[in-house]
């Protein structure tokens, strides 16, 4: 029987293909199949009955102590996120005073006064933003030699490269998380059973942001 998927032979797609992280969260369900799955459990006998009443049990236990093993690797990248905030009013404190930035620059400075204020609706869409405030300063940094000469701008440019990183290492971990938490919630029986009882959905996991991707497709070197 010849391979379902040959790479060798194709079919190929020579322009390639993006890919985007699809918004949408979807509950988990289960039918009348597992409800009579439960009944015949509690037919054949009491002991097979409790031994997956336990097993629920267990199960709403080890889901709670996921969701918060996702809320602490959140909490990390909005750690990052604040630090980020505090070096870009650094950033631009600075070349302000040398330069006029772009005033859309000044209006993404002026709504992280208060700080990053990310939570779980809105931690991708902040992280978005600060990628594009940051975006227009670095171009303000590698246009203008004096700006450069600043040891103090230098370092925090240095210093957003390193964040920036931290970031995406701990997205990595957020979404290993999430992926584990998307993929336990629909092991039937029991994880499937009681992810619908509890009326639980997926989790969408953290993107790159509209500017970082068009960052991606340009020329480095020139």
């Amino acid at each position: 029987m010849a391979n379902e998927l040959d790479e060798m032979t194709g079919p190929v797609n020579q322009k390639g293909r993006d890919v985007n992280v699809i918004e949408k969260q979807i509950p988990v369900k289960v039918g009348v199949g597992s409800l009579i799955f439960e009944i015949i459990l509690w037919v054949l006998g009491i002991i097979p009955g409790l031994i997956f009443l336990l097993m629920k049990i267990q199960a709403k236990k080890y889901f709670a102590q996921l969701q918060q093993r996702i809320q602490h690797n959140a909490s990390q990248i909005d750690n990052y996120l604040e630090q980020r905030v505090q070096i870009l009013q650094n950033v631009v404190g600075i070349v302000e005073k040398s330069i006029d930035l772009d005033k859309d620059v000044m209006k993404s400075v002026a709504q992280f006064r208060g700080g990053a204020n990310a939570n779980d609706t809105n931690r991708n869409e902040v992280a978005g933003q600060l990628d594009a405030a940051m975006t227009n300063v670095r171009v303000a940094f590698e246009a203008y030699p004096d700006l450069k000469a600043q040891r103090t701008l230098a370092d925090a440019m240095q210093q957003n490269s390193y964040l920036q990183r931290e970031i995406t290492a701990a997205r990595e971990v957020y979404n290993d998380t999430v992926l584990k938490w998307n993929q336990d919630i629909f092991a039937w029986p029991t994880k499937m059973i009681v992810a619908a009882k509890q009326g639980y959905s997926t989790r969408i996991p953290f993107s790159a942001s509209k500017e970082v991707k068009d960052q991606a497709r340009q020329t480095f070197f020139k």
